[in-house]
């Protein structure tokens, strides 16, 4: 008599083989992004000019740049979620009008502010007149709303992307130190842009997110993006209120 089969290995909580491994390496992808967001935003190494004609400074072009490469990335980390393909993500489904949508805000404000900006630090700084308060109220209010639109959008398809495909196989313990580590960055990132600067409306853009996805989260525990999201977004204000506090 033939010996008995074996059942199939059965993956552990401990096991290091993960289905997540792309989207681990694409949310790393975004934590590289935000490093080289705050290098550009933070520091002076890019305030030369682009060209001799003086158009824009290489911190203005980086952020433009770079405000593509994080739609590019929400992008594959959508059709990652979904496993959709260019023409299945182009049926009407609840992630793809939001991404769309939040895409064309999203562009609309990095091309009106990093503009604008450059205009308003280097000639209106001790200038006034009409030009100057348009200059400025294009640099300082309107590109936010702009921006503000598009990210909750962009994070919002992010997440009824996670909804609409849940994902079915168990986190293992890397994939929750990897999803914690890389929303370390997040959090920081948060921390960064609202512990130390006056805080405006960014604040509550950041806890209606928060919010949005701790609803989410409560709805349908266990996705990855849902984790990922909730301890970066809600460690972010956690921690801004911390330094807050004690300075």
């Amino acid at each position: 008599m033939s010996a008995p089969a074996h059942p199939a290995a059965v993956p552990t909580q401990t096991s290091p083989v993960t289905p997540y491994r792309t989207l681990h390496l694409l949310l790393t992808a975004v934590s590289l992004t935000l490093v080289l967001l705050s290098v550009n935003r933070r520091t002076e190494l890019t305030l030369s000019f682009v060209a001799p004609n003086e158009f824009l400074r290489w911190t203005d072009l980086n952020n433009m740049v770079l405000g593509m490469v994080t739609v590019l990335l929400y992008y594959a980390i959508i059709t990652h979620l979904t496993g959709a393909g260019p023409g299945r993500f182009t049926r009407f489904t609840p992630h793809g009008p939001v991404f769309a949508l939040a895409a064309y805000l999203y562009a609309c404000s990095y091309g009106m502010h990093e503009i604008t900006n450059y205009l308003n630090s280097r000639f209106c700084l001790n200038g006034s007149g009409a030009a100057c308060r348009i200059i400025d109220f294009n640099d300082s209010e309107f590109s936010h709303y702009l921006f503000f639109g598009g990210f909750i959008l962009l994070n919002a398809s992010i997440v009824l992307a996670q909804l609409h495909v849940p994902a079915m196989a168990p986190l293992t313990r890397m994939d929750n130190v990897l999803l914690v580590l890389n929303a370390a960055f997040v959090a920081a990132g948060i921390a960064a842009n609202l512990a130390f600067e006056q805080i405006g409306i960014d604040l509550y853009v950041v806890a209606a997110v928060a919010l949005g996805t701790l609803t989410a989260a409560h709805r349908l525990p266990g996705q990855p993006i849902l984790r990922y999201y909730n301890v970066g977004y809600i460690g972010g204000l956690v921690l801004t209120a911390a330094i807050r506090t004690a300075s």
